[in-house]
């Protein structure tokens, strides 16, 4: 539909965009998929509620994903409506919910000069609860701990209200309450925490949340079907009176499953506001015919969505090139060379990305870049927010900030070097946990001569250097009072002498590590503080709150090497994915799952439909893991695929030569499973690595590994509680199942 006497801006949009952008005042549900501007339709529909209805900004709050998203968003509201609006709120989930824990946490005993704990900070925290409560970290390791904690917030799930079905979940439990017990003595949150909290304000304090139902009577939501439980209630709390809520997202786009994200929510959706109004965006402005009709075909075998047919109006284009290689030695030297060549075409290095399922598949690649002289850039490699400088620099940073955070306390005691060793800090533990104190807070109590506290069972010499640091972190506290934190930053790397400490040696190193403090001084001088903010409250929560997405450096000319999980939101004019074999993609771990499957089937979609112009899909004949080089199997998905679309790509000799070079001459992927030859004129695989298999006497079993010998198979296959097996394939009666 087009709205008459709209401003000339809506003639922008498609038809579609325009019914959304321009829908009725209520609930609206948009169904978008991939390059058909569901951010586009966002960011004018905050800006037509305000130049159209009249809206005041201040009643609006759109929440977005990422920060890189959130800050375009602005950039086109503001290029829209001729300036930034005025109170409009803009922001992730967890930087909104941060800024409401600030200004309201207190009702529910959270501080305003609350941390926020990172990944590492909560491993942290978990490994000290796990040796308080004597258990070993190999049998209870501290990840999965922390992945089990992360669940249940998302749920929305206190530890008194987890039920844990065997003795290891009951553990894992207890160490969640204790885990929460030490944040609470910390006055810090985790990630988790800053969405849980708040839906636990909104919950338990009427008038708090009337007060941001007023505040925030439009509710716009981006990436919808990405939200977790936690994420969902608040959404749906906060719109539930004013029923203004307008969402956009996209079912087949869901790929964060392991993080708690839930696709189905678009379902209780519209369960929960029956009225919302449904518009699908179809038109894709992004990739060409030849890549859509591979993405339609392939998403078109999940079951649990919405039916939609992406098109373009950019004609057909080149056809889809699909690879075989060797091995990942010649699959990661025929990407390198295909590169180089497409260098020579007019591509930039920056247009290219290359994708894969895990991490762990960069290795080859980044061996053949370096050979060949291509630059790139790993996402999802060290972020420099958790590179060990910065992170000294930040807890000096949050200690200053706030004094009960043990965490920082425990990281910079001895950094740089003052003669106080982990038996000092052992007894420093455990005499400020007797106590019933932070650290720090304690021994300011011991320098002060208070008889509230028996000091610290140490020798004269600890106890003097103990002090000592207590009192560095007091003068840098009363110097940092409305002190701009650049300036901050400096006064305290020269109290401590961090510069002496990290270049002792005249290492290249050293000089990369000090360049890094350096640009941390950098980046607090870039961040905006709000006229109601404090500088450093309002610095440690913006870089606690950084993606590795908004690290990624567009204008950076280096080939992206990223996992699929972290390509959604991204776009290339040429995308390799390479990997594209059962077990790998779809994940072993999957192939027995049907929501599991649906989840790998969107992971391959999203990697599709990142591509404008080019696509290159590639598998190999071989591939090592495990330890040794097995036989591979074309992915399944590949099979999807229509023939008219792809074309089996040998631009020429790329990659090794010899007699260790064979290349099969299978016709996938239009060849069904196990009916493909190979050139090596081998017999047909029966077996291969991520087969799911069944045995008469073990019953069904993963295929770990795939060896040819003598014109056999040795296949090694793992039981569920039997272990791992060694079989010859043509006497272990094995079967597929």
């Amino acid at each position: 539909m087009t709205v008459e006497n709209a401003p000339s801006w809506l003639e922008d949009l498609n038809p579609q965009q325009q019914e959304a952008v321009t829908a009725e005042l209520g609930p609206v549900l948009v169904l978008a998929g991939p390059g058909s501007g569901k951010t586009r339709v966002l960011t004018y529909r905050a800006a037509y509620l305000i130049y159209e209805l009249g809206v005041p900004p201040f009643h609006i709050l759109a929440v977005t994903f990422t920060n890189k998203a959130a800050n375009e968003m602005r950039e086109r509201i503001a290029e829209l409506l001729g300036g930034t609006p005025r109170g409009l709120t803009v922001g992730t989930f967890h930087s909104i919910c941060a800024r409401f824990l600030r200004r309201d946490g207190d009702v529910i005993g959270i501080p305003s000069n609350f941390v926020i704990y990172d990944d590492n900070d909560q491993i942290g925290v978990i490994k000290a609860v796990l040796k308080e409560l004597d258990l070993d970290e190999k049998l209870y390791p501290p990840r999965r701990i922390s992945n089990f904690i992360s669940r249940a917030k998302n749920e929305l799930l206190t530890p008194d209200m987890v039920r844990a079905r065997i003795h290891r979940e009951e553990i894992f439990r207890r160490v969640y309450e204790r885990y929460q017990e030490k944040l609470r003595e910390a006055h810090a949150l985790d990630f988790d925490d800053l969405i849980m909290e708040v839906v636990r304000l909104f919950r338990e304090h009427d008038d708090v949340l009337e007060k941001y139902q007023r505040r925030y009577q439009h509710v716009l939501v981006d990436e919808f079907q990405d939200t977790n439980t936690a994420q969902y209630e608040f959404v749906k709390i906060l719109g539930k009176s004013h029923r203004q809520v307008f969402v956009v997202g996209d079912e087949d786009q869901s790929i964060y499953r392991f993080r708690g994200a839930d696709f189905r929510n678009v379902l209780r959706f519209r369960k929960d506001f029956p009225e919302a109004k449904l518009v699908l965006l179809e038109q894709n402005y992004r990739s060409t015919g030849h890549i859509l009709a591979a993405a339609n075909a392939i998403i078109s075998k999940n079951s649990s969505r919405t039916p939609k047919q992406l098109f373009t109006q950019r004609g057909e284009g080149t056809k889809i090139r699909l690879r075989e290689a060797y091995d990942e030695t010649e699959e990661a030297d025929f990407v390198a060379n295909e590169i180089i060549r497409l260098t020579g075409e007019g591509y930039r290095f920056g247009d290219i990305a290359v994708m894969y399922r895990t991490n762990a598949q960069s290795r080859a690649l980044e061996e053949a870049f370096l050979r060949h002289e291509i630059p790139y850039q790993l996402v999802g490699a060290t972020r420099f927010y958790a590179r060990r400088e910065v992170k000294d620099v930040l807890a000096y940073l949050r200690l200053i900030h706030n004094p009960s955070d043990d965490i920082s306390f425990l990281r910079i005691v001895n950094v740089p070097a003052r003669g106080i060793g982990a038996k000092t800090v052992g007894v420093l533990q455990r005499w400020a946990r007797d106590a019933g104190l932070a650290i720090l807070p304690a021994l300011r109590l011991v320098a002060a001569g208070s008889d509230s506290i028996e000091p610290p069972p140490l020798r004269r010499r600890a106890m003097d250097a103990v002090l000592s640091f207590a009192r560095t972190i007091e003068e840098l506290r009363e110097e940092s009072d409305g002190m701009p934190v650049p300036e901050l930053i400096t006064a305290l790397l020269e109290k401590v002498k961090y510069k002496d400490y990290i270049l002792k040696d005249d290492s290249e190193e050293s000089k990369e590590r000090w360049n890094n403090v350096l640009e941390l001084v950098n980046v607090a001088s870039t961040i905006l503080v709000g006229p109601d903010e404090d500088p450093l409250t309002a610095f440690l929560e913006r870089v606690s709150l950084v993606s590795d997405v908004d690290n990624l450096r567009e204008s950076e000319n280096g080939v992206t090497l990223l996992t699929l999980h972290a390509a959604k939101g991204l776009e290339f004019p040429v995308v390799f994915i390479v990997g594209l074999e059962d077990g790998l993609l779809p994940h072993s771990r999957s192939i027995d799952e049907p929501d599991e499957m649906e989840e790998e089937r969107r992971l391959f979609y999203v990697g599709i439909t990142r591509a404008k112009d080019l696509l290159y899909l590639l598998h190999t004949f071989r591939r090592t893991r495990y330890g040794s080089s097995d036989l591979s199997m074309p992915s399944r998905f590949l099979s999807e695929i229509p023939k008219d679309v792809v074309e089996n790509y040998s631009p020429g000799s790329y990659g090794r030569s010899g007699p260790g070079a064979r290349r099969s001459s299978r016709n996938w992927p239009f060849e069904p499973l196990g009916g493909s030859k190979r050139s090596s004129g081998g017999p047909i695989p029966r077996f291969y690595a991520g087969q799911r298999v069944r045995h008469p006497k073990f019953g069904v079993g993963t295929v770990v590994s795939v060896v040819e010998k003598n014109g056999d198979q040795e296949v090694r296959v793992a039981f569920a509680g039997k272990g791992i097996k060694l079989f010859l394939a043509k006497l272990a009666n094995l079967e597929a199942v």
